[in-house]
């Protein structure tokens, strides 16, 4: 019941809060000449009334828990779906995420769903790009977007924006921030600047800090010069957050708001921490996440990943486009710019320019040991 009332669910759009990007056009895109695929493997059965997907993920090494969770998600999905159109098969990308490519192109793949890490998808693309295949990868890294591969990770760039522009609209003028070094924060530090200056209120202070003992302290410290502030940005996990958050409130003073990211939806118990109490973190909806963990709970006997949900929805979205996508022929690429986007288990999303799925984000609020959602998120984009 879940899973068509999300398929049906997918042709219907509302007009979002605030302004919506402009419509993407599809447009021709040059594909290199058709390379002859080797034939299939011997193993790999031939199919002629359902679509070949492949799903690319870490199976086995140290990331292989998330990796299982995903591909455990799929599969719960096709059973959720009823599909006898789709036929999925699990590649492992710890032993070569290359390896792995050419080997489900092999197998006959017209669509590639995966992998997780960046790096990965770097590996991936080009050889499912010389194949004609398309890749939608679970990574949230911007820089892998583009040439026939397409992001569904949650980008922090838009959970900052989405908190900065809530508070801005709660009377919050002054922030502060701080960030951890290393490539999430160097974009979260981009993100949360660009975000405040669209907004319209002022950055007075945006602080680093290594993970080394101490470093976040000696951060709050510097932050702690220039207060007080309306609200500060942890651009962090909950665990580093908790350490910071009552630093900011004895320097900046005890009203002094807290805004965290889309990191903090991912963690299990960041809500039970006394010390964010009161603040604000925007994400992706968890109305519908709730009802799949309880069924996901039930069939593998554990609890999912939180980014498991990422595979659900990617089988959500081939299905619905697998009903007009003609068995054996080249997967029908441009369906995904439909300008009215997808719905899921983490709520709308669709594809933007850069590839990147732009997401529908709620506003939550830590508040007695749970969060509550303060601001919900638009169920769909206007045309």
């Amino acid at each position: 019941m879940l899973a068509v009332a999300l398929l049906l669910g997918a042709c219907q759009t509302i007009v979002p809060r605030g302004p919506a990007p402009a419509p993407v056009q599809d447009r021709p895109v040059d594909r290199p000449a058709p390379v002859e695929r080797p034939v299939f493997d011997a193993d790999i059965p031939r199919d002629t009334q359902r679509h070949r997907v492949a799903l690319l993920l870490p199976l086995s090494g140290g990331n292989a828990g998330v990796g299982q969770s995903i591909a455990n998600a799929t599969q719960l999905a096709l059973l959720d779906t009823q599909s006898q159109q789709v036929r999925i098969t699990n590649y492992d990308t710890a032993p070569g995420a290359a390896a792995a490519a050419r080997r489900a192109i092999a197998d006959g793949a017209q669509l590639i769903l995966g992998p997780l890490l960046a790096d990965d998808v770097r590996a991936v693309a080009p050889i499912a790009r010389a194949a004609g295949v398309p890749v939608i990868s679970f990574s949230n890294d911007s820089s892998v977007a583009g040439n026939g591969a397409y992001l569904m990770g949650y980008a922090p760039a838009q959970s900052i924006a989405r908190v900065v522009e809530f508070a801005r609209g709660r009377g919050v003028t002054t922030f502060g921030a701080l960030v951890p070094n290393g490539l999430y924060g160097e974009r979260a530090s981009t993100a949360f600047l660009r975000s405040v200056e669209g907004a319209g209120g002022q950055v007075v202070s945006l602080q680093t800090y290594g993970r080394q003992p101490g470093g976040i302290a000696q951060a709050v410290a510097r932050l702690n010069t220039k207060a007080p502030y309306d609200a500060v940005m942890i651009a962090d996990g909950g665990n580093p957050a908790a350490v910071a958050a009552p630093l900011v409130k004895r320097g900046a003073g005890a009203a002094t708001r807290l805004l965290g990211t889309e990191l903090w939806n991912s963690e299990a118990g960041v809500a039970a921490k006394p010390q964010l109490n009161g603040a604000w973190f925007a994400s992706v909806s968890d109305t519908f996440y709730r009802q799949y963990a309880t069924k996901y709970r039930t069939r593998f006997g554990t609890a999912p990943y939180r980014l498991s949900s990422l595979g659900y929805d990617a089988v959500l979205l081939t299905v619905r486009i697998g009903r007009d996508w003609r068995i054996g022929t080249a997967f029908p690429e441009s369906r995904l710019r439909d300008a009215g986007g997808f719905s899921g288990i983490d709520g709308a999303f669709r594809f933007g320019r850069d590839n990147a799925a732009e997401r529908a984000l709620e506003v939550q609020e830590i508040r007695g040991g749970a969060s509550v959602v303060v601001s919900p998120a638009p169920s769909g984009f206007g045309r």
